[in-house]
């Protein structure tokens, strides 16, 4: 066969074949149907919901620092001396009562120097005893002689009479006037040792004085010579040894008074600011110092815990707030007191709140007013999702005030009554079916930790 013919067939089958693909292709669009649309019904997402509500709350401001002894004693050589007694029990960690004597240096220089004083004191008082006897004498004397003199003046009077009427000679006169002169002189005299006296009392007295100080100092030197437990404490750094000699102003030991312990702890400034918020009054201040005495510190409640010690803690109180920031962490520095630290110690479970421990520091106070509180998880990047009254899911932006613990307390964007989702959605859709069931035991727990009373954490 030909060619031309081979390729006219092969042409024609083609031909053919996309003509009944047409045929068939019409005639099934012709008799097509309508897909019937069946909207299954979405099932309700099952979530738990809380109520939200205004509740009683407790400010916190939390903090760290280190423990420290409300009152050291860095004891001080004040006199030089050996040291003649030590304490056999004076070791660094011995704790000692108060009264007991610690260190004696020897006394002997400073019992002396009192001899000398009290011997000086003596001698003057006899002086001035001397010369009291000395005045009284000098005024008798002094009595009689100005009474020779009036005497005397009389005896001159009536000689110059008789020597004007010639009835006694110029030489009678003349010794008579002598006489006189002499009387005179002798009652300037003692008329100006009794002047003198007075001076010379001063002078002893202002020796007495002296002595007298002198006399003071050697006591205090001599009480210096003795280091007496003023407070129950606890010994640290311990320098010196018997026959050891010290000289003025030589460190000798050092020790931590018992009856209470300090905490600085460094605090958030926010934390810090709403805290002072719920005890300080809504009036302006006056002067500056009104300040201090307008804060009512009792109103604070302060707890201590033990960093990596679960379980052990103190109660104290909060007793000022340190001026100014630290310089490192830009925080407050609220010191807090905690009285016998070591009453009902029992090491190692229950150890006493002591030099250098680490710890945790709670602070809290009731807020004025009520607030609006949720679980922190329940805010999601700044929404909440609520369940609406159809049941339905409605996401809100909300503005948060602040987080405390577990709990964020909304300042904007929720109002009390509504239904919080608290329930973390893999796809949370607007409007999508929910399921709701309110969780009431959560709410409880929100109750209490509003109180600070969900996290407490076990004391001695």
């Amino acid at each position: 066969m030909r060619p031309w013919i081979r390729r006219l067939g092969r042409g024609l089958a083609v031909l053919v074949g996309v003509a009944v693909g047409a045929a068939l292709l019409t005639v099934f669009v012709a008799n097509r149907q309508t897909p019937e649309h069946q909207e299954a019904d979405a099932s309700a997402t099952p979530v738990r919901f809380i109520e939200a509500r205004s509740l009683e709350f407790r400010l916190e401001a939390r903090g760290h620092g280190l423990a420290r002894p409300a009152e050291t004693w860095q004891a001080m050589a004040n006199v030089a001396g050996r040291v003649v007694e030590r304490h056999p029990e004076l070791e660094s960690g011995t704790l000692l009562p108060k009264g007991t004597l610690l260190v004696a240096l020897d006394p002997s220089r400073y019992e002396l120097a009192i001899a000398e004083a009290e011997a000086e004191l003596a001698s003057l008082a006899g002086e001035l005893a001397q010369l009291e006897a000395e005045q009284e004498n000098t005024r008798r004397l002094l009595g009689l002689e100005q009474q020779a003199l009036a005497l005397t003046e009389q005896e001159l009077a009536r000689i110059e009479r008789l020597a004007a009427s010639g009835s006694v000679s110029s030489s009678r006169r003349d010794e008579q006037r002598r006489s006189t002169l002499g009387q005179r002189q002798a009652v300037a005299s003692l008329e100006n040792t009794l002047a003198l006296l007075p001076a010379r009392r001063e002078m002893l007295q202002a020796q007495r004085e002296r002595a007298a100080v002198r006399l003071a100092q050697a006591w205090e030197d001599l009480a210096d010579t003795r280091f007496v437990a003023p407070y129950d404490l606890r010994l640290a750094a311990v320098e010196v040894e018997r026959h050891q000699f010290v000289g003025t102003g030589q460190r000798l030991f050092q020790a931590d008074s018992l009856e209470a312990a300090e905490v600085e702890a460094h605090i958030p400034i926010a934390m810090m600011r709403r805290l002072l918020g719920a005890i300080l009054p809504d009036e302006p201040f006056g002067q500056g110092l009104d300040l201090d005495e307008r804060l009512d510190f009792s109103a604070v409640q302060a707890e201590l815990f033990l960093v990596g010690a679960e379980g052990v803690g103190w109660s104290g109180e909060l007793v000022r707030v340190a001026s100014g920031l630290d310089p490192a962490t830009r925080t407050v520095r609220a010191v807090v007191r905690v009285d016998h630290p070591y009453r009902n110690a029992r090491p190692p479970d229950r150890p006493p709140l002591q030099r250098d421990m680490y710890v945790r520091t709670r602070l809290s106070a009731p807020s004025p007013e009520s607030r609006l509180v949720i679980p922190a998880s329940a805010v999601h990047q700044g929404e909440v999702w609520l369940v609406d009254a159809e049941a339905r899911l409605e996401r809100r932006a909300v503005t948060v005030a602040f987080e405390q613990r577990d709990l964020a307390v909304i300042e904007a964007g929720l109002a009390p009554g509504e239904r919080v989702v608290v329930d973390d959605l893999p796809a949370a859709i607007a409007g999508m079916a929910l399921a709701p069931r309110r969780d009431e035991a959560l709410e409880a727990r929100i109750a209490e930790q509003a109180l600070g009373e969900g996290h407490r954490e076990a004391q001695p």
